[in-house]
């Protein structure tokens, strides 16, 4: 539709939103990196049903900033991301790891706007 008004996808950090990317940019089933103004990395994730999340982009297994670029799956109805490199997965509603219930990622409220 001609002159819309895009739709944007947001984090909350600490009491404010912070703009991240316009809508089209996020595909369904592939991660997107943002750089946060602190100097951290977010992974934002939209499923297949065009939901939104965000986590730490950190894999805390390895160190390196990749999970943007892992893989989505569902278990047991959860969705989740598995890391590229040592394939541990995420639950991207919650941060917990599925594969070491003693590691998690710090996960980002979501807005589309």
């Amino acid at each position: 539709m001609s002159g819309s008004t895009p739709v944007r996808i947001h984090l909350r950090l600490d009491e404010d939103w912070l703009e991240i990317c316009d809508r089209t940019q996020l595909v369904p089933g592939r991660g997107l990196a943002a750089l946060l103004p602190d100097g951290r990395q977010a992974a934002l994730f939209l499923d297949r049903e065009g939901r939104a999340y965000a986590i730490d982009n950190r894999d805390p297994f390895t160190g390196a900033a990749v999970l943007s670029r892992g893989l989505l799956g569902t278990e047991r109805g959860r969705p989740f991301v598995a890391s590229p490199l040592l394939k541990q997965r995420f639950d991207l509603e919650t941060g917990r790891c599925l594969d070491d219930e003693e590691v998690s990622v710090a996960v980002h409220p979501v807005r589309v706007a």
